[in-house]
C-alpha cells in the first residue's frame, strides 16, 4: 500500500522573516593569574563600565611552598600539583580565546633556589609564561584592587595583603587629594608608587613586604605543640618584623584612618563574624569590622582548638591549617593600629592585574562608582 501524502505537503509555506543573527560580544577578555605560595588562582573578565564582569575563574590550593622554609627548594610533589592546576588554567584561557593576560608568581618562586628552573618547566609543559614579580609590584596590585572600598573621607590609608609566603603593607596619605578624586588617585598607582600621572596624587608614606605569610609563619613555629602558645609566638614574631615600617610607632587618629585588609584569613574571619553557614562574597566584600569583633572571632578559634577548627565549615579543610597563623598576623596589625574601620576586601592581585591591564588599554569608563 502506497504511503499517504501528508496534508499540506508541497504547499508553499508562508514567508517567515528570520531573526538577525546575534553578533558575539567583541569586547576583549582579560585574564589574571596569581600563583602564590599556597594557591593558584585565575580570573577571566570583560570590561564593563568602570569595573569588569567575571566570566570564568579558577582557584586551587597547590601548596607550592610546602617545605620551602626547610629546604629552600620547591618540592617535586608541589611542582606536580601546581603544573596540574596550571594546565586547567591553560584550558580555560584557550576555551575563551583570551589574548590579553597577566600571569604572575610571587614569594615562593622569588625565594626558591629552583624557582627559575620551575618557571622554565611551567612554560615547557603548559605553554604559559609566568612573570616572577617583585615585592613592590605585588604591593601595588593589592592597593589597586582595594581602591573601590576606600571611603571618600579617608585621609590615611593602610592596605594589608596577607599572602601565603609574605605580607605586604602600604601606607598612603590622601590628604592632598580632594575627596571625590581619592579612589581614582589610588587606581592611578598601576603606573607605579611614585608615578602621579594626571590629577592630584596619593602619596605613599611607606611600604613593606614582610617575608612572613600564613604558610611561612606557620612553618617557623610548627615545632611548638601548645596551640595557644604557638599563636602568641607567631603574633609576637610578626610584630617584631614590622619595626622597619615607618608609621609603626606613630599613633593614628581614628578619624580619617582606614585599614583595608585582603586575604583568605580576613574573609574567613568576616564570615565567622557574620555567622555564615555558607560563604557569601556579596556579604563579606566591603564589610567593616571593629578590633573587638575581630578579637572575639580569633578567641573563638583558639577555644575551638585544632580539632574544632577542622570541623568548622566556615574555616574549611583547605584553610584550617593556616587560619591561626593568619589570625596571628591580623592580631599583630590591630595591636599596632587599633581601628574601628577595618574594611574586608575579597579581592587581591588578580583584581589588581585586571584593573591595571584595562586602565592601561583605556577600556574602563572614567568617573566615580
Amino acid at each position: 500500500m502506497a504511503p499517504k501524502r501528508p496534508i499540506g505537503a508541497g504547499a508553499i509555506p508562508e514567508p517567515v522573516e528570520s531573526p538577525a543573527p546575534s553578533l558575539p560580544d567583541r569586547t576583549p577578555l582579560y585574564a589574571a593569574l596569581d600563583l602564590g605560595t599556597n594557591s593558584c588562582r585565575m580570573l577571566i573578565a570583560r570590561p564593563e563600565g568602570r569595573t569588569f564582569r567575571v566570566v570564568d575563574s579558577f582557584s586551587k590550593s597547590v601548596q607550592l611552598g610546602a617545605g620551602l622554609e626547610r629546604s629552600g627548594r620547591l618540592s617535586r610533589a608541589a611542582i606536580y600539583r601546581t603544573i596540574q592546576a596550571l594546565r586547567v588554567c591553560r584550558q580555560k584561557l584557550r576555551r575563551h580565546k583570551v589574548t590579553r593576560m597577566r600571569l604572575v608568581a610571587t614569594e615562593a618562586c622569588r625565594r626558591a633556589v629552583n624557582g627559575a628552573e620551575f618557571m622554565a618547566r611551567v612554560e615547557r609543559e603548559t605553554g604559559l609564561t609566568l612573570d616572577v614579580i617583585p615585592t613592590e609590584e605585588e604591593a601595588r596590585l593589592a592597593v589597586i584592587s582595594c581602591a573601590p572600598l576606600v571611603s571618600a573621607r579617608t585621609e590615611q590609608l593602610l592596605v594589608v595583603d596577607i599572602g601565603g609566603g609574605s605580607t605586604e603593607l602600604v601606607w598612603i596619605d590622601l590628604r592632598g587629594v580632594p575627596e571625590p578624586e581619592r579612589k581614582r588617585a589610588i587606581m592611578r598607582m598601576h603606573m607605579g608608587f611614585q608615578h602621579s600621572g594626571e590629577g592630584p596624587a596619593a602619596r605613599v608614606v611607606d611600604w613593606i613586604s614582610v617575608p612572613l605569610g600564613v604558610a611561612t609563619l606557620r612553618e617557623q613555629f610548627r615545632d611548638v605543640e601548645d596551640d595557644a602558645a604557638r599563636f602568641a609566638l607567631m603574633s609576637w614574631y610578626f610584630e617584631e618584623n614590622l619595626a622597619e615600617f615607618a608609621p609603626y610607632k606613630d599613633e593614628q587618629s581614628r578619624d580619617g584612618f582606614q585599614i583595608v585588609g585582603t586575604s583568605g584569613t580576613i574573609t574567613t574571619v568576616a564570615a565567622s563574624h557574620l555567622g555564615l553557614r555558607r560563604y557569601d562574597r556579596n556579604k563579606v566584600d566591603g564589610l567593616t569590622m571593629t578590633s573587638d569583633e575581630i578579637d572575639r572571632v580569633i578567641r573563638s578559634y583558639l577555644a575551638l582548638g585544632p580539632a574544632g577548627r577542622r570541623r568548622d565549615p566556615r574555616i574549611g579543610q583547605d584553610r584550617q591549617t593556616l587560619i591561626m597563623s593568619g589570625a596571628a598576623i591580623l592580631q599583630a596589625l590591630l595591636r599596632c593600629w587599633p581601628t574601628d574601620r577595618l574594611s574586608v576586601a575579597d579581592r587581591g592581585l588578580r583584581e589588581g592585574m585586571l584593573y591595571a591591564q584595562m586602565a592601561a588599554d583605556g577600556v574602563l569608563e572614567d568617573g566615580e562608582d
